[in-house]
Order: structure tokens, then sequence, then C-alpha cells
């Protein structure tokens, strides 16, 4: 049995025209199913749904064989256990730093002031501002990032951007970007020894047909 970790949402969307390169269809949708494990059209292949940050922590410890997961979640969590073949081009949006429209984000740094920033990608932040020189306190939080400037908790936030409407109605600008993401396949390393042959044939089929 071979299976695969995905999140719900747009990451498992986008997932099913590969997985349709490989031969397989997912037998329930998640959507309406409370099902967490989802048959497909192989009897040797199942799909389980889990939180999207959690992806990494089932391939690694071998609960998923392989899974989907953004670039942004495989810098948080780290690679130990895993390898990482493909870049799926999928999901794709970015990383950015944004704070109020009323923030003079330039001024700040070039004067040197020690800025807050909320984030839920910690790591990733912290390696963006000390590769930049500047000083900053960050606060972790887990959702609705655009609150921390607005209340003051914070002068800029580091998140996600997809089309940036959301950061325009709550009245933030991004003022740099940190880098581009998108989904990656991660493969466990044991089971890439034990279920060579057919994880392989899976990973040829995703590389086949990733999206240009």
């Amino acid at each position: 049995m071979i299976t695969l970790a995905l999140s719900k949402g747009r990451i498992f969307e986008e997932t099913l025209p590969l997985l349709k390169a490989a031969g397989i269809s997912v037998l329930d949708n998640p959507e309406t199913s409370r099902k967490l494990i989802l048959a497909t059209n192989s009897p040797d292949v199942q799909v389980v749904l889990v939180r999207a940050s959690d992806v990494p922590t089932y391939v690694q410890y071998g609960g998923a064989d392989l899974g989907v997961a953004g670039r942004d979640v495989l810098i948080e969590h780290g690679l130990d256990g895993m390898y990482q073949p493909l870049d799926l081009n999928i999901a794709c949006c970015r990383m950015s730093v944004a704070v109020r429209d009323d923030f003079d984000y330039a001024a700040a740094i070039k004067q040197g002031s020690r800025i807050r920033v909320a984030t839920k990608y910690t790591q990733i932040a912290r390696q963006h501002f000390s590769d930049k020189g500047v000083h900053v306190d960050l606060i972790k939080l887990y959702g609705s990032m655009e609150l921390a400037p607005l209340t003051g908790l914070a002068d800029a936030i580091v998140d996600l951007v997809s089309t940036g409407n959301t950061l325009k109605a709550n009245h933030l600008v991004e003022v740099e970007k940190v880098m581009e993401i998108s989904s990656r396949l991660v493969v466990n390393q044991a089971a890439l020894k034990l279920k060579r042959e057919p994880l392989r044939r899976m990973i040829d089929a995703f590389a086949s047909a990733i999206p240009k």
C-alpha cells in the first residue's frame, strides 16, 4: 500500500491532475466526505487528509510514504528523513513582508530601528531579516496576521500572498518579497528503498505532468 498525504483545499485540487497522470483517481470528495483516509481506483494507493503543516511530519515518520507540501511548510519543518525530488509548480504564491499603508518601512530599516514582526513562519522570517542585517523581534501567530499591524501588536507581518486583495482590504501594503512559494513532492527515505518501483513510477508520472 502506498499512502499519500495531502491537505484539503488548493493543494488537493491541484494535485488531482498529477495523480490522474499516474492513473490514479480519488474516489471520495474531501469537501463532502467525513473520511480522513480516501480510497482511490488503485487498491494499492490511498490518500490521507491532514493539516498542511502536518504533511512533512507524516512523511518523515512513515505515516505516509509521500506527500505534497508548500515550500514554506517544508522550510519551517526541515527535511529530516525525507527526499524532495520534485517542485510540482502548483499552489504558487509568494512570501512577503507587509506593513500598514501609513508605516514608513524603508525609513525604519534605514535608521536601524528594531521592528516587531508577526508571522507564522518564524524560521523564514528570521533568516530573511538576518540576511538583510535588520534587527527584529518576532511574534509567533497562527492566523489573522493582518490584525497585528492594525492593533499595534507588530510593525510588519511576514505571510503568504496570492492576489494581495486581503492586504488591500485591511490597509496593508507589500514592501518586500521574501521568496516565491510552490508545492513540492516529498518522499519518506525508508519507503523509497522498500517500495522503490511503485514510488518511482508515481514520481516519474508526476514529473511528466508538472504544469509549465
